[in-house]
């Protein structure tokens, strides 16, 4: 294991991409500040037992905007926020996660693995890439899962290098697919199931409804990684992440003119190999189960704290350099707390500013005497500037569907939830207030700008679909 030799970490954001996010999202801070000065403020009303009552809700005149101090100082006062041990949480997932698979890349173990599955799909690569997209597709369909994929991240794109195609082929094939079967969920957790549960109907009433979701978005995603690999295989010069590759394909090279020890080489397969499949297990469980589904993230940041280096130490025999991998990829992750940090405040400064209750409360006025599907449509893009300032899917369902369960739209509550389900999913793969995209872009080195330039004719096709939908949904009283 001779780590000195890398000058690379395996989570390399550039200097132009970072500067790129940050600048993004620096304009969107400053906005967001000046919007409390400029939107109607208030707040909701408290139940006797204290609880926040949604019917009510309390004009704020005497406000003028967020605190300019609290504005400017907004990402390091978000970690101190209501939201701030979640964001602590994510901060420390990411880097423990960095830091393990840059283990298990210097010590071989990625090498190992994307070696024997290619060799088993050889002249089948892209029936891999189809299989793996649809598995990731079922993760966030049926388990909710977005943040757990960054952990399966690097090893996909380095499987889709090998394999002949590039990093942004595995991007699309994991955290687009899980993104894609979040939104088009049949049982996810935090969706679905959370959304059903707040606003009083059986999850599973009228399921069908779903599950024509779950299959034509999955073709819809389909069509557009094929057609991606139908352009890479006439162009390979057309790739979106040819620099990043190039450092992937250089590792394997250099690999290759080594002599490999073949009992090593097993041993670190099989080290690895039970490596994930375990943490796959773990988020499974941890999903699946009601008690420990908000611990999801802790477990796997212990899981990977302690079987991080000691699968290393287990495939190298050896404790020092596995030490120093574990740091190395400490440090490569760093910058995405900058991320973590600007892309949270936006909202922070919404709650300061007392701006978002009085955006929410008009959905019941502007619903007022207009037809169903109207109704549907301004509901759908109401929740989808919530989703501009709220990511988190457990608290934006909190506050929309508590609203909408007292409130009469004239909409079945199984439309209302699956409305709810379209507005919070897609966006996670497209709005900059995203982390998980921030931050899976940056680790293929991939331009923010350049995907959402190349992915903005799918997104144009998902939302036509996403009204048909809704308009199916009305004239067939789901």
């Amino acid at each position: 294991m001779k780590t000195a030799q890398r000058e690379k970490t395996l989570m390399n954001i550039s200097k132009k991409t970072f500067l790129q996010v940050t600048a993004l999202l620096l304009c969107l801070l400053v906005l967001s500040i000046a919007l409390t000065y400029l939107l109607p403020k208030g707040e909701f009303g408290l139940r006797p037992d204290g609880s926040t009552d949604f019917t009510t809700f309390l004009p704020r005149t005497d406000l003028r905007g967020v605190p300019l101090l609290q504005g400017i100082f907004a990402p390091v006062l978000v970690f101190f926020s209501s939201d701030g041990l979640t964001l602590l949480m994510l901060s420390l997932f990411l880097f423990v996660i960095s830091a393990s698979f840059q283990v298990m890349n210097d010590v071989g173990g990625i090498r190992a693995l994307i070696g024997a599955v290619s060799a088993r799909f050889r002249g089948r690569r892209k029936l891999l890439l189809i299989l793996i997209s649809f598995l990731f597709y079922c993760f966030g369909s049926f388990l909710g899962l977005f943040e757990e994929m960054l952990t399966m991240l690097p090893v996909i794109t380095a499987l889709s290098v090998l394999a002949g195609y590039d990093s942004f082929a595995g991007f699309l094939s994991c955290i687009v697919a899980c993104g894609f079967g979040f939104a088009g969920a049949v049982t996810n957790p935090f969706t679905v199931l959370l959304a059903s549960e707040i606003i009083g109907v059986n999850p599973m009433e009228h399921v069908w409804m779903r599950l024509l979701v779950f299959g034509v978005m999955y073709v819809l995603f389909l069509l557009f990684l094929l057609r991606y690999l139908g352009r890479l295989e006439r162009d390979p010069g057309s790739s979106l992440t040819r620099k990043h590759d190039e450092t992937l394909r250089s590792g394997g090279a250099a690999a290759g003119e080594r002599e490999e020890d073949p009992g090593a080489l097993r041993r670190t397969r099989l080290v690895y190999t039970v490596f994930l499949l375990l943490s796959l297990l773990l988020v499974v469980i941890s999903s699946l189960n009601s008690m420990l589904r908000g611990y999801t993230v802790p477990i796997l940041i212990a899981y990977f704290l302690l079987f991080g280096v000691a699968a290393g130490v287990l495939a190298a025999r050896q404790l020092r350099p596995v030490l120093i991998s574990f740091l190395r990829g400490l440090l490569g992750a760093l910058p995405t707390l900058v991320f973590i940090a600007l892309a949270a405040s936006v909202k922070f400064v919404f709650d300061k500013g007392c701006v978002l209750p009085a955006l929410v409360y008009r959905i019941n006025g502007l619903a007022e005497g207009r037809s169903p599907f109207l109704v549907a449509v301004i509901i759908y893009l109401i929740v989808l500037v919530l989703e501009f300032f709220i990511s988190s899917s457990t608290a934006k369902a909190i506050l929309v569907m508590g609203l909408l369960a007292v409130v009469n739209v004239g909409l079945t509550k199984p439309m209302l939830v699956l409305i709810y389900t379209f507005a919070d999913g897609y966006t996670n793969l497209l709005f900059p207030t995203s982390p998980v995209l921030l931050i899976s872009l940056a680790m293929i080195e991939a331009d923010y700008f350049t995907w959402v330039k190349k992915s903005l004719p799918l997104f144009l096709l998902n939302l036509l679909l996403v009204l048909g939908f809704l308009a199916l949904g009305i004239l067939a009283s789901y």
